[in-house]
């Protein structure tokens, strides 16, 4: 089968659209299909083109096998919603044009942010082949719920564009049983809706001993660490956690907080460090997929951090799936469906978002108590049923159909 994915995030960008999109697509290359994946020029999240790259009209290359054609599009850090929309419509309308000289069976066109859904949606018409809508995220829910936008007009009208292209889609693949709930409620045919999660790469994450010398050079020796390793955005709710750090840098001064990464909240989360004189936080940059399991080793814990939102409780963030592919327990701050996962399994604790009197007591009560063994037990049968092979393999049974 000939397939064309479209995605605005691709290797070497390392957020969770990117990993989950190649994983799978390597994955359908082994199985003997050919896969062509259009995508923008990899410079997430800062907004600046990687080295190596220059963003122009067209590049080609292979990548595993996959074809990779990379199209220009209006560059832009991942802040600002009118930079970003333009950033949204340009790869749309770039990644449409380039699609119809592609031959295929299948097109798959994936959110969050469904102008590149659209650019799939049309070349569907114009190709007549079926297409297949990924839905990682329910937007534009998901900017009201992050206060990037207030219910207005222009959010009316995205709302309508939804509908349209969950009526119009042949099949509609979702990340979570809350999302199938969420579009079933609003008069999709059940029966052509999906779920298939997110999970992780155990060929890539794997337990492995601690990096001694960046232990060394982090100056983390004889400390308990918590690592957040991902965007600093909106939706994360991290300025919450640094808040409660003080507190928590004076009860117990062995822990320290680890934070990778970058996105539109990083700057602000960097002189809020600075304000609080927080001593037990290292904010670094984000590092290449190579990199990222040396720096997963260095913690004791993985921090998984949402705002408090009624949206947020329909998602699953991919951290939690690569935390326990590491055997590292998850501190979780979410509720809803991500919740069940982690009680399910036994795989780490949960507190309220938001609710900093329950945070610092799970802190306290996950390095407290003796049930470690039973959180890395927890998190084996996890990676048993969350193993990104499977889920790619059962994926493409369902698109074959």
């Amino acid at each position: 089968m000939k397939i064309l994915f479209i995605t605005d995030n691709f290797p070497p960008e390392v957020n969770a659209p990117a990993n989950r999109t190649f994983e799978h697509c390597r994955e359908w290359v082994k199985e003997g299909n050919e896969v062509t994946v259009i995508t923008c020029f990899p410079n997430f999240p800062k907004g600046k083109v990687y080295d190596g790259y220059k963003n122009k009209w067209k590049k080609v290359e292979i990548i595993e096998g996959i074809k990779v054609i990379r199209v220009w599009s209006f560059i832009t850090p991942n802040e600002g919603l009118i930079k970003r929309t333009i950033d949204y419509i340009s790869f749309s309308i770039t990644s449409f044009i380039a699609g119809l000289f592609v031959k295929t069976d299948l097109i798959i066109a994936t959110s969050p942010q469904f102008f590149t859904a659209l650019s799939g949606r049309w070349l569907s018409f114009f190709k007549k082949r079926p297409w297949v809508f990924e839905v990682r995220d329910i937007w534009p829910e998901s900017i009201i719920a992050v206060g990037a936008m207030k219910r207005n007009f222009l959010i009316k009208i995205f709302e309508l564009l939804e509908i349209r292209m969950y009526k119009n889609a042949s099949k509609i693949i979702v990340v979570t049983d809350s999302f199938k709930e969420n579009i079933i409620s609003k008069k999709i045919n059940k029966n052509k809706i999906f779920v298939h999660k997110n999970g992780a790469n155990l060929d890539l994450y794997k337990p492995i001993e601690k990096n001694l010398e960046l232990v060394k050079e982090l100056k983390i020796e004889g400390k308990i660490v918590f690592a957040y390793i991902g965007t600093h955005g909106m939706a994360h709710g991290l300025d919450f956690i640094f808040r409660s750090l003080k507190k928590i840098e004076h009860n117990n001064p062995n822990i320290h907080f680890l934070f990778i990464g970058d996105g539109a909240e990083k700057t602000n989360l960097t002189q809020l460090k600075k304000k609080l004189e927080l001593n037990n936080v290292t904010m670094l940059p984000s590092v290449s997929k190579k990199e990222v399991v040396k720096y997963l080793s260095l913690m004791d814990y993985a921090l998984v951090n949402l705002r408090k939102s009624d949206t947020f409780k329909n998602v699953i963030p991919s951290k939690i799936f690569e935390a326990a592919a590491m055997e590292k327990p998850i501190l979780l701050g979410l509720e809803g469906e991500t919740k069940k996962i982690i009680e399910l399994y036994g795989c780490g604790e949960c507190f309220e978002p938001e609710n900093e009197f329950d945070l610092i007591n799970k802190i306290n009560k996950i390095i407290q108590n003796n049930h470690q063994n039973n959180y890395i037990n927890g998190c084996r049968k996890m990676n048993i049923d969350f193993d990104r092979k499977k889920i790619a393999l059962n994926m493409l049974k369902d698109l074959k159909k």
